[in-house]
């Protein structure tokens, strides 16, 4: 997979399905009745997100999740990570906006057992009480079902460890966007990745797990770092435009555009819509989007080599599943 220095790249450089096609494939996709209930839900009380990037993800996790989940628990699996995206998002969202500071500061711990309305009434700023229950409810849908899991005591606090390392990467985010003059790519590629959940993506699976060795625990989240880089810099380079124009700065791909001089920040500050597009344009110019795809090639080169530290789990198949999904994020740029 060879990739121009310059431009954008696009879903026929990298090989992926057509994207109007892949769209409707999206589209068609019946949510299991629990996410779908939580989905219904969601487009009432918050309605932020289309509803596409729920079956977008739902779509995708056959091709990610740990082979050592049994077929007769996957469907299962697949659902309680789907409404763990629902959460995830939903907080994500709330980080990076500046007047649902304090919802969010209150919703991040709600899976760590802490009343979220008594937490509301210590947090800085407004909090929208009506969203604070919809994350409580949904969490509450997520805990107990992960509850049932035979290896759920097994894996529970490396879990919660790794929801707190997702819920840091969105206060870095918006921390960034705060203090436009800190951003740097050495700390947004390293704190920023946690936000695609693969760690606690990789929990709810092992928790599914039977045959997994735990030995091997170690090996495998060597091998989820890689992975978690290369899906995030997938969802960067299939979102950074509509981020921009939304004044979220976070983005890799922004990132090296400031520290490089090719934008300033007072000109996303200023910007409209035609603006925008000019910023974009520029930044696509000087190729740092097809950077950072070289970047996830060598990625993919690198943790290959790896995939035989683990025997209890085909960590090449793993491997194989990323690169769908970044095939998925190119088809399905513009709609998440």
């Amino acid at each position: 997979m060879s990739h121009e220095a310059r431009g954008q790249v696009t879903v026929e450089q990298w090989g992926g399905p057509n994207p109007m096609e892949y769209t409707q494939q999206v589209s068609d996709v019946t949510l299991p009745p629990t996410a779908a209930a939580f989905a219904d839900r969601y487009a009432r009380v918050i309605g932020d997100r289309d509803r596409f990037l729920w079956k977008w993800i739902h779509n995708l996790f056959d091709k990610f999740t740990l082979t050592s989940v049994p077929d007769g628990e996957r469907a299962r699996v697949y659902e309680h990570k789907t409404l763990l995206t629902m959460f995830v998002t939903v907080l994500d969202d709330l980080a990076e906006s500046e007047g649902d500071q304090g919802t969010f500061d209150a919703g991040r711990w709600i899976p760590f057992g802490v009343d979220a309305t008594e937490r509301a009434g210590s947090v800085s700023g407004e909090v929208d009480y009506i969203v604070l229950g919809y994350l409580a409810e949904l969490w509450d849908e997520i805990d107990a079902s992960i509850r049932t899991a035979p290896r759920y005591a097994e894996f529970v606090d490396v879990f919660e460890y790794d929801l707190r390392q997702t819920f840091n990467a969105m206060e870095y985010s918006g921390l960034v966007n705060d203090n436009p003059a800190m951003v740097n790519r050495a700390e947004t590629e390293r704190h920023d990745a946690y936000n695609m959940t693969m760690f606690p993506y990789a929990c709810v699976d092992l928790m599914h797990s039977p045959s997994f060795d735990r030995s091997e625990l170690g090996a495998l989240r060597s091998i989820l770092c890689d992975l978690q880089q290369m899906a995030r810099i997938g969802n960067w380079v299939t979102t950074w435009e509509r981020e921009l124009g939304e004044g979220d700065i976070s983005s890799g791909v922004v990132v090296c555009a400031l520290r490089r001089g090719v934008i300033d920040y007072e000109e996303i500050v200023d910007a409209g819509e035609h603006d925008i597009e000019q910023l974009a344009d520029r930044i696509r110019s000087h190729g740092i989007e097809s950077e950072f795809t070289r970047e996830w090639e060598l990625r993919d080169r690198t943790v290959r080599k790896r995939t035989a530290e683990v025997e209890s789990v085909d960590a090449e198949q793993i491997v194989d599943g990323i690169e769908t999904v970044m095939n998925h994020h190119l088809a399905s740029e513009g709609h998440k």
